[in-house]
């Protein structure tokens, strides 16, 4: 009995498919995608909603399918088009984190300086920063934040002005680029006859940026050493950068790997 690749979309509860192969070299839940195409009355309902690669327990029958199955993927040439596809619809990519920087700061000192305010005593050497490079494309974000709220209300009798400023955070390590801002006015009223009229005026500021995939952890590590009842702490505070780095997908090698199970099952 034949188990081919299929296409198939889970159970109105869903879950899995009962009639998915059971082989425990068998792979299912593979290279999702939207059953429902743009633009067009949705074809399933969730949760059928996206369709998944598998393999199927047997083949299908001639006189009908079961509920969820969408069809069946007949060759590896066809296996690799249906993956490109996917994948060039959903931006498949490889994402490397690498080590990208390094640098220690280390402090040492009697035990006794350590407890002192204003921390005199306390010797700190900081090391050089290294570098790495990774492979690939340096990952980005684009990404857009309000960076100040600027209301003014006048109620006739006085202009009373409040400002909220909410900067952009990203990680120290990485770099901001094509940085725009906008500004948006919204003037309202309100009130009006024996009560008096309102103006508010609303002013935000919006900026929009792109900026590097870099990610910065701190560890601390702690060592004493004690001589004729004298101890010493030291410190070493070690600061790491991770980049994203991004490497174009490997349709064929995907392709090879899920066929290779396909036949290994069916031999």
């Amino acid at each position: 009995m034949s188990q081919p690749v299929i296409k198939y979309t889970l159970t109105k509860q869903g879950r899995q498919p009962e009639w998915l192969s059971k082989d425990s070299r068998a792979f299912k839940g593979q290279h999702g995608t939207s059953a429902n195409k743009a633009g067009k009355l949705p074809r399933f309902g969730s949760p059928q909603d996206t369709i998944y690669l598998g393999i199927g327990a047997g083949d299908p029958d001639s006189d009908g399918t079961p509920d969820g199955y969408v069809g069946k993927i007949d060759s590896k040439a066809d296996l690799a088009l249906y993956i490109s596809q996917v994948g060039s619809a959903a931006g498949y990519k490889v994402v490397t984190s690498t080590l990208t920087g390094i640098q220690t700061s280390v402090t040492t000192g009697l035990s006794t300086a350590w407890s002192s305010e204003d921390g005199s005593g306390l010797t700190t050497t900081t090391s050089a920063k290294q570098t790495f490079s990774g492979v690939g494309t340096v990952g980005s974000f684009t990404a857009s934040q309000v960076i100040k709220v600027v209301t003014e209300v006048n109620n006739g009798s006085g202009i009373t002005t409040s400002t909220v400023d909410t900067p952009v955070v990203i990680d120290p390590a990485s770099t901001k680029s094509n940085v725009s801002t906008s500004v948006g006015v919204v003037t309202t009223t309100s009130g009006g006859g024996d009560v008096g009229v309102t103006t508010t005026v609303t002013t935000t500021t919006t900026e929009s940026f792109t900026y590097t995939d870099v990610r910065t952890t701190t560890s601390t590590s702690k060592s004493e050493t004690t001589t004729d009842g004298v101890t010493t702490r030291t410190d070493t505070v070690t600061t790491s950068e991770y980049t994203n780095y991004e490497t174009s997908y490997d349709y064929p090698a995907e392709a090879t790997r899920l066929w290779d199970i396909y036949e290994a099952i069916n031999s």
